[in-house]
């Protein structure tokens, strides 16, 4: 696997690959990879004949007061587990390739609709800032297909507008959200919780669970339900940010005769923000 630092190094990389009749398959990432990380590559690898990962810590995603400067940078051990994964080729840019003009002076892309509410509501100008990487890192990269996680479920949302709305020429693939055994989602901010919230912070997966088991049983009063599992929450010593019931196709919230659902949920525990959500198929009525 090569790692490469400019658009120069990696145009030409994948210019060769394309040269050979190869496929190109795109996992954008903020490193820190673990086993959700993994899976993305090993998911290009058996898709597309050349792999491309990137690691770039995007600024323009993050708002006053977040983890920008504390976010971990692991570029070795990312670099053994990507290669392992099966990945050809490692962008790893510094912000002034990504942005040689600087923020300010940045076009943004920003998508209506999906962006909206949830993380939207609650980081301002987040979603503009991952559309704007996400499209730059395409137009650099020009994959045939690009694999994201299911754990961010706004955001692969925003992605796929955004490659419709736009006209790419690019398959956007979801995989699976990978869990711990007790149910934790796995992301590269669990390295923030100490050992007693890290044993509490399975309960955030627990209270959407408990949502959907009662949906499955028939129960439509959204609001109780919703009610009932942030106290959940709270009692183990989460501040909840916000927990929805929403159209799984649409991001719209859910209406009473929708077979098809997502719950989602981000709440703080101590210092650490955790997001999750769980996708609900009804039968039809």
């Amino acid at each position: 696997m090569n790692t490469v630092k400019t658009l120069r190094e990696l145009r030409a990389a994948v210019a060769q690959a394309r040269a050979e009749g190869k496929q190109i398959g795109f996992v954008p990432t903020m490193g820190n990879l673990h086993a959700g990380h993994v899976s993305l590559v090993e998911i290009a690898a058996q898709r597309a004949d050349f792999v491309v990962a990137s690691i770039f810590v995007n600024p323009l995603q993050f708002g006053a007061g977040e983890d920008l400067d504390k976010y971990p940078r692991t570029l070795a051990a990312d670099q053994e587990k990507l290669l392992a994964a099966g990945c050809h080729l490692l962008f790893h840019p510094d912000v002034a390739e990504i942005y040689p003009h600087g923020m300010g002076d940045q076009t943004r892309v920003s998508v209506p609709g999906v962006s909206e509410g949830l993380c939207g509501a609650s980081r301002p100008g987040h979603f503009e800032g991952v559309a704007t990487v996400v499209t730059k890192l395409f137009n650099m990269v020009q994959p045939d297909l690009a694999v994201f996680g299911e754990k961010d479920y706004q955001q692969l949302a925003v992605i796929r507008a955004l490659v419709q709305d736009l006209n790419m020429p690019i398959q956007i693939i979801g995989a699976p959200t990978q869990r711990a055994e007790d149910g934790l989602a796995l992301s590269s901010r669990n390295g923030y919780l100490d050992a007693a919230q890290r044993s509490t912070a399975p309960t955030l997966y627990r209270s959407l669970q408990a949502i959907a088991e009662e949906l499955r049983r028939g129960a439509r009063d959204y609001a109780r339900l919703i009610d009932a599992a942030q106290e959940q929450q709270r009692a183990a010593g989460f501040v909840p940010d916000y927990l929805e019931i929403r159209n799984a196709v649409t991001l719209r919230p859910a209406q009473i005769d929708d077979r098809h659902l997502v719950i989602l949920t981000a709440a703080q525990l101590g210092g650490t923000r955790l997001i999750d959500n769980l996708v609900v198929e009804l039968p039809s009525q």
